[in-house]
């Protein structure tokens, strides 16, 4: 795990759609995320529109952000889900398939998919990961977000398209 936060992007006034899909399941910890995420892309791009969808858990943050994504009104989808590894394999195995699915709904629909589901050992780095200012993950997944519409934007331009 990195401890160094990205810098905040330069602040732009660009009105993106952004979703959230965010698990109910330990919500003590997905909603430090959700609000981190909410108060820094609204600090970068005070005119971003966001709209929260709450899914029972995090596996089934896949199938909603795959609707969001087809609906074409969405410009980045950013999903939000905390697993604690337990004795069993079972958390694992919810967190590879939720990686795997929301990649390919990213790849499918060619728009950013911010994958903030951490699979924590306990609580003491959920804490640290999702309330603290630290080492937030929604904090970073709010930067990422803006750097990567920001690309996506770009590689869509014409030119970025031209081979020289």
């Amino acid at each position: 795990m990195s401890s160094l936060m990205p810098p905040r992007p330069e602040p732009c006034s660009n009105p993106w759609r952004v979703a959230i899909v965010a698990s109910l399941y330990n919500p003590q910890w997905v909603n430090g995320l959700v609000s981190h995420f909410e108060s820094e892309i609204r600090a970068i791009s005070p005119n971003v529109q966001l709209k929260v969808h709450h899914v029972p858990g995090s596996f089934e943050i896949p199938l909603a952000t795959e609707l969001i994504a087809g609906s074409g009104g969405v410009d980045a989808v950013a999903t939000f889900g905390v697993l604690l590894d337990g004795q069993t394999a079972h958390a694992t195995l919810v967190a590879q398939a939720v990686t795997t699915a929301l990649m390919q709904t990213a790849l499918h629909h060619k728009i950013p998919v911010l994958h903030e589901i951490l699979l924590v050992k306990d609580a003491a780095q959920a804490i640290a990961r999702c309330l603290e200012p630290d080492l937030n993950r929604g904090t970073e997944a709010a930067r990422a977000a803006v750097r990567m519409l920001r690309t996506v934007a770009c590689l869509r331009l014409p030119s970025a398209n031209q081979v020289e």
